[in-house]
Parts: structure tokens; sequence; C-alpha cells
């Protein structure tokens, strides 16, 4: 029951900030955009990529409720929080100017916050991944033991 508990305090925290993160960009999609196109590592695909990551983000919050896809949430839900992380090292790398896109308060942080951030994130994903695997083992192994 703890694992539960667990695992949906991290499901919720994920669920806020997609939620957060996803309508920033929408009330201010123009500027969401505006800021893609300026990255040097997706601005050519920046219409596509400002429809199309705050439309996954939403999934990803009802994909995260859904208890029966919630494992497959986390999973997409952390490698999400890894790639903005890779991005975001990757951009400090190769250039002097970074905009961040990211929407809302969070757009306030400096680079190193978001690394920080985002591995908090990235390591809650992980514990939610372990404790779900082993919820979803328990449950189907009991399943299986009173089915004989």
């Amino acid at each position: 029951m703890k694992r539960a508990i667990i695992v949906e305090i991290i499901t919720a925290l994920f669920v806020i900030l997609f939620l957060y993160t996803g309508i920033s960009k929408i009330m201010e999609f123009d500027i969401f955009k505006d800021q893609l196109k300026q990255s040097p590592i997706v601005g050519f695909a920046a219409p596509l990529v400002a429809v199309g990551l705050p439309a996954f983000e939403f999934l990803l919050v009802a994909a995260l409720v859904i208890p029966r896809w919630r494992l497959r949430a986390l999973y997409a839900s952390t490698a999400l929080m890894v790639a903005f992380t890779v991005y975001i090292i990757v951009l400090m790398n190769i250039s002097d100017h970074l905009p961040c896109s990211c929407g809302g308060v969070l757009a306030q942080l400096s680079w190193g916050d978001h690394i920080i951030f985002n591995s908090v994130y990235i390591l809650l994903g992980i514990v939610g991944i372990l404790l779900e695997r082993k919820i979803w083992r328990d449950t189907h192994r009991a399943h299986s033991i009173a089915s004989t």
C-alpha cells in the first residue's frame, strides 16, 4: 500500500508539471513558437514542435491518470524529461544564446536550475517506474494464484 501511495504522489507531480507547462505553452503560443524558432536544434521544426509538444504533454497527463496506462506513461514521462535535459545540455554547449521555451514560472530558472529540476523529475520517474512494476507484478501474481 505504501508503494501505491508513493506512485500516486509521483504521478500527481508529473500530471501537475505537464498540465502546467502544456497550458503555459498554449497560453503564450506565439512566444513559445518564436523561442523555438531561435533554437539551433529544433528551430527548423518550430511550428510542428510548438503544436506537438503541448499535445504530447496532455497525452501523457491522460495516460498517467489511467491506471492501465500508468507504467507506460511513467516510462514516457521519464524519457521526455531525459530528452529535455539532454537538449539543455547540448544547447549550453553549442550556443551562447539559449532561448527558454518551457513556459510559465519555469522560464525564470537558470539553465543549471533547469538541469537540477529535470534531474529530480528523472529520479522520481525512475522510482515511480520501479514501484509501479513491483505493484504490477504483485497484482498479476496474486491474480494468477487466485485463478489456479
